[in-house]
């Protein structure tokens, strides 16, 4: 299996970027998340005007960055899913808080594909390394094209754990997701197949089930040679 992993309000219960820019930009960020959410603007456009706001120094923002939480049971689902799956954190937010957030919560070693976030003088820059221009959305990392690259020539089922607007897209060609947020509200509305979740001992729950399965049949064709 290859597990496509998304971050802020999966991974991390708060979404990083909005706590960010609540603590260091000017209040006009709200206008444009606005713009956003009224389609004028897409994610990258508005990811890199939001930031431009932010006003702080290096020392500042590490701080910040190393306060962001992430769900307790993410590392026992990473360590046991690990000996079946590949597993990738596929965010369209920012990729330095996510790789000091997961190493200060000692998750085992993970690829992150996320929006690369530069430091300036008092403040924040970022690039799209893993954008797609073909990708509809417009999102900063496009989660189709990442999946993608990282099933080439493999066939794995990819399961999609996710819970906002970023996943949409990757959820229509999944093969099973686990859904919370808006992306519960559109499985339910588009008929994808998917299991509700708040937290992630309740996937690991449903994957020892998968396991399991899989372990009994194997088995069973072992010793029925």
């Amino acid at each position: 299996m290859l597990f496509i992993v998304d971050f802020d309000g999966t991974v991390a219960p708060q979404d990083t970027v909005d706590a960010l820019l609540e603590r260091f930009a000017d209040p006009s960020w709200k206008a444009i998340e606005e713009e956003w959410v009224s389609g004028r603007l897409n994610s990258r456009e508005c990811m890199q005007a939001q930031l431009a706001l932010v006003n702080a120094e290096r020392p500042v923002l590490d701080a910040f960055f190393r306060t962001v939480a992430i769900d307790p049971s993410f590392a026992g689902f990473v360590r046991y899913t690990q000996r079946f799956a590949d597993v990738a954190v596929v965010s369209d937010g920012l990729d330095y808080p996510i790789q000091v957030a997961l190493q200060r919560h000692r998750v085992p070693l993970l690829p992150v594909f996320a929006n690369k976030l530069e430091f300036r003088a008092q403040g924040l820059g970022l690039s799209f390394p893993h954008a797609d221009v073909t990708c509809a959305p417009r999102s900063g990392v496009c989660k189709c094209s990442v999946a993608r690259a990282l099933n080439a020539d493999r066939g794995l089922p990819v399961i999609l754990i996710g819970d906002g607007r970023s996943d949409l897209c990757i959820a229509r060609s999944a093969d099973y997701v686990f859904a919370k947020g808006s992306l519960l509200k559109y499985c339910q509305s588009n008929g994808i197949t998917h299991t509700a979740f708040d937290s992630f001992d309740d996937v690991l729950a449903v994957i020892r089930t998968w396991d399991a399965v899989h372990f009994n049949r194997h088995y069973e064709r072992h010793h029925a040679r």
